[in-house]
């Protein structure tokens, strides 16, 4: 027998959602692109996003639980296959150090990272570690293995979230690296970033990539943030944060300079480890265009990989034999590192959405449309 839904029920339904997104951040808002804003000078991959690299995926999980759980975990995957039997060249800058950054130590002594990043809230790192470990163990051809270097990263999300509450559970944890998928990942309230406060606007997840020239390599370069900091905005050069009165140190009693930054950059560039941190350091330019400052309790790091070269976990022969870019070949991606990661920041603010959590307390989103008119008087929009 065929039935009907009455008219009234699907309307509701309609309404609710919109309330909801309007509420607690499901909907998304234009990106920066989209709004005729252009950052840099190269051109975009084909999703302007960190899964541009070929193979990269990016998986979120997000809790929005009654009135203070704002809290969630993205995971970033360089390839498909068994990451810890086939690791991948990285390297870790620390751009301010109030941070905890599990892993970083044995990525920079050894060179490679071996299982997906996690990000995730600041009390929720060894949560995340124990379902890393636990999913590199598990995995077929893990049998043997007796040691895995999780690399979890953080951005304390405790104004918007209940952080103390520790809810988050290693399934959640395992739910976001299976989800993981290439195309373009959600940006703003979702997974890490769902909690998360940037230039005292709701911040979040964003992702950006650039795509150079074949004339320059042909490499892709990709970035992922999870934005939680402060500083002065700025927007392609426009101080934004002083147009609209709202930046950090503009009132003793509402300092929002702290927070953290979380930036992985991947790309398929054929980069060795030294390399790769001076990649990371790029990226860092990139975070201080958007104006922010590293403040005293911002905890900032980039993370940085490449997929062109594997290094096995095993193998017969005591010589790799990996191909490197040389010094002189990098400048075009280092520019595109620095390019992709303002927009991404950016992204990640476009993208978020207003906020209520914890004790009631409530963020924000961008004004985009003062935003457009102070772009347009400075000319840089339409």
């Amino acid at each position: 027998m065929k039935t009907t839904i009455p008219v009234s029920k699907i309307l509701f339904f309609l309404f609710f959602l919109l309330v909801v997104s309007h509420d607690y951040g499901y909907g998304q808002t234009n990106r920066v692109h989209e709004l005729g804003i252009e950052i840099g000078v190269l051109p975009k991959g084909k999703w302007n996003a960190i899964t541009d690299v070929a193979g990269v995926s990016v998986g979120h999980k997000t809790r929005i639980e009654g009135d203070s759980v704002r809290t969630g975990v993205t995971a970033i995957l360089p390839h498909q296959g068994n990451i810890f039997q086939e690791k991948v060249p990285a390297a870790v800058f620390v751009g301010n150090g109030f941070g905890k950054l599990a892993g970083i130590t044995q990525v920079n002594e050894l060179g490679n990272l071996e299982t997906p990043i996690i990000l995730t809230n600041t009390l929720n790192v060894a949560t995340a570690m124990n379902a890393v470990i636990g999913y590199t163990l598990d995995q077929k051809g893990n049998e043997e293995v007796r040691s895995v270097n999780a690399l979890v990263g953080e951005t304390n999300d405790g104004y918007l979230n209940d952080i103390r509450g520790r809810h988050l559970t290693q399934n959640d944890v395992l739910e976001a690296i299976r989800d993981a998928e290439t195309g373009l990942p959600a940006e703003g309230n979702v997974g890490a970033g769902t909690g998360t406060v940037c230039f005292g606007f709701k911040g979040g997840i964003g992702t950006a990539s650039r795509k150079l020239p074949e004339s320059l390599g042909g490499y892709t370069v990709g970035v992922l943030v999870q934005s939680n900091f402060g500083g002065v905005l700025q927007i392609a050069g426009v101080n934004i944060g002083k147009e609209l009165k709202q930046f950090s140190f503009s009132n003793e009693l509402l300092n929002n300079v702290d927070g953290s930054c979380m930036i992985v950059v991947a790309t398929d560039a054929p980069l060795d480890h030294r390399n790769l941190e001076r990649l990371a350091k790029r990226a860092f330019m990139g975070l201080a265009k958007t104006g922010g400052i590293a403040s005293n309790g911002s905890g900032d790091y980039v993370i940085s990989f490449s997929t062109a070269n594997r290094i096995p976990y095993n193998s017969t022969e005591p010589l790799l034999h990996p191909k490197h870019l040389t010094n002189e070949s990098t400048s075009p991606i280092f520019m595109a590192a620095i390019e992709a990661t303002e927009e991404a920041i950016l992204n990640s603010l476009f993208q978020a959405e207003d906020m209520v959590g914890r004790d009631g307390n409530k963020v924000e989103a961008l004004p985009v449309e003062k935003i457009r008119g102070i772009l347009k008087k400075h000319q840089v929009i339409k």
